[in-house]
């Protein structure tokens, strides 16, 4: 009995063409993205729309141009600098320290933690600063026995307020930042370490945080954007940063909204300098867990350009 062959094309196997045949060569065809292209006019054209508005406005362009470099808004940058990098670091260390003490056993430490969090995540910034700068009234005297002693008034300097303001706040929301990535470590990690006769402060300092910085590092940099923004609400209490360094010249001058624009140059600039910094920060920490870290912006511009080149062969 033979068996019969089946002449269905798609019970057939697959197998190379025979010999002396040459394979039908495929026809790509591209699929069309109407949509897109109509998005992108859309888009460029009412980015054209909003540029030539703003240049036929009232606005004395060649003013805001001469007043970028002007000196008192370059100490008005480097003070918005100086006031986000120490409240940033004051806020870190009390993030930290909160955290640790949220998530302690003691009932007592975890209680003045929610608290705190709690009070400084609920009121708003721009009141604390006022309530700081207007604390004198209150104290007449900052009395910390033979330690020190002072009035009020001299020590809640123009910094000192910006700092408790913009640190203290900062502080509520690093130590929910911080709890979220000590968290995320597996607890197996800490319960060797334990057994490895290790202490409960070697344990978080050696062990746990340097893992947990990895889902630290990302929202603690976006943090620093953000208070490098919100710097600019202590010239409500006389800190002469960048916006008011701005608007002092701006009254002055009665170019108001140029100077504004000026303000907003600078702004631009730090938050660009400092996400390129968090984004190689970000990529440094994330070695541990990723085996293949992603092309760097450079790398991706190289290997871009590498495509335009045609190989030898090619061009064969």
């Amino acid at each position: 009995m033979t068996d019969k062959i089946s002449k269905d094309p798609a019970a057939a196997p697959a197998g190379p063409a025979p010999s002396g045949v040459p394979y039908e060569a495929i026809k790509a065809i591209p699929v069309r993205h109407y949509g897109r292209w109509v998005s992108g006019v859309v888009v460029v054209v009412l980015l054209g729309w909003l540029v030539y508005a703003f240049s036929q406005g009232d606005v004395v362009w060649a003013t805001v141009w001469d007043k970028v470099f002007d000196p008192s808004v370059i100490d008005g940058m480097w003070n918005t600098i100086i006031i986000s990098i120490a409240s940033m670091a004051l806020g870190l260390v009390l993030g930290i320290v909160f955290a640790v003490m949220r998530l302690s056993k003691n009932p007592v430490t975890g209680a003045v933690a929610w608290l705190y969090i709690w009070f400084f995540r609920g009121t708003p910034v721009y009141v604390q600063l006022l309530v700081w700068f207007n604390l004198s009234l209150i104290f007449h005297y900052i009395n910390l026995g033979p330690i020190y002693k002072n009035e009020t008034v001299d020590v809640m300097t123009p910094f000192m307020v910006a700092l408790l303001g913009l640190g203290l706040n900062e502080g509520a929301y690093m130590a929910e930042i911080v709890r979220a990535g000590i968290q995320s470590v597996d607890e197996g990690q800490t319960e060797a370490a334990h057994a490895l006769g290790m202490s409960q402060t070697k344990t978080m300092g050696r062990i746990v945080l340097p893992q947990a910085m990895r889902v630290i590092v990302p929202p603690t940099g976006n943090e620093f954007i953000n208070m490098l923004k919100t710097s600019s609400l202590v010239s409500a209490v006389q800190y002469t940063e960048l916006l008011r360094a701005s608007s002092n010249i701006g009254n002055t001058a009665g170019a108001v909204m140029e100077m504004l624009f000026v303000a907003s140059i600078w702004y631009l600039a730090l938050t660009s300098v400092f996400s390129v910094g968090q984004y190689y920060l970000e990529r440094r920490f994330a070695r541990g867990s990723t085996r293949n870290l992603p092309p760097t912006p450079w790398q991706r511009v190289k290997t871009n350009l590498t495509t335009f080149k045609r190989s030898p062969e090619a061009a064969a």
